[in-house]
């Protein structure tokens, strides 16, 4: 991760193969697993995607490494979003 402004961003690739810039929002715990949030960082030159949203990714390890997957499922994904909104919005 790199740090921007107080700001952490990561680079991935997607699955066309393009490269994605993130910003780090937030990490939980659910079900014994971790998930973070990030929303897509503005890229300089590029228009805004106004569909853009909150992204939530676990936490994986394979290999010896942790890596970043999306949730099996779309019931776990709404689940870890509603605690993600919970908890930002607590925040404020």
């Amino acid at each position: 991760m790199e740090e921007e402004s107080g700001a952490v961003f990561i680079s991935m690739t997607d699955e066309d193969g393009k490269e994605v810039i993130l910003e780090y929002i937030d990490t939980l715990e659910y079900n014994g697993e971790i998930y973070q949030a990030f929303f897509p960082a503005e890229v300089e030159g590029e228009p805004d995607d106004p569909d853009a949203g909150l992204i939530i990714l676990k936490t994986v390890h394979e290999n010896g490494e942790d890596l970043l997957s999306t949730p099996d499922t779309e019931e776990e994904l709404e689940a870890v979003y509603d605690l993600f909104m919970e908890q930002l919005f607590a925040e404020d």
